[in-house]
């Protein structure tokens, strides 16, 4: 009778100490990546800096052109913002092409944003090309460590 009820313990004791595996495919993570990164495009058509900001991770680096290097939410929030406090703005922006591996991935785009300055009224129009460096957070979601751009121009 003893047996029985230490094999069930053991198997208790297993099964609570391990960690749950997600079971993602690759599609289903460029889908979820891809609609991070819509979700990131309508924060920026609503002139929301905050609703960027919680798609990068907590020692994200963004490397916009011309620009020093920031880092963390709340320089990538600062940096939005600015853009926000300025201009009303307007984005279309997609990945090309997607590439996940493991608990990383890449996201290769391009980007057409409108900017139109509060104080003046002038339009400015600029295209890019861009690359998001993106991981898996222990949820399951897809968070943006790294956001470089170029201009086209």
């Amino acid at each position: 009778m003893k047996l029985p009820v230490i094999l069930i313990t053991i198997l208790l004791i297993s099964m609570m100490s391990c960690k749950p595996e997600l079971n993602h495919s690759e599609e289903q993570d460029i889908m979820e990546i891809t609609a991070m990164s819509h979700a990131r495009a309508d924060a920026f058509n609503a002139g929301d800096a905050a609703a960027i900001a919680v798609h990068f991770t907590t020692n994200a680096v963004l490397m916009a052109p011309n620009s020093p290097k920031e880092i963390g939410l709340e320089a990538v929030e600062a940096y939005y913002q600015g853009i926000f406090d300025a201009y009303r703005t307007g984005l279309e922006s997609g990945y090309e092409a997607v590439r996940v591996d493991g608990d990383l991935a890449f996201g290769r785009g391009f980007a057409k944003v409108t900017l139109v300055s509060k104080t003046t009224g002038d339009t400015t129009y600029s295209t890019s090309k861009y690359l998001n460096i993106l991981e898996r957070q222990p949820d399951g979601s897809w968070k943006t460590t790294h956001d470089i751009w170029n201009a086209n121009e």
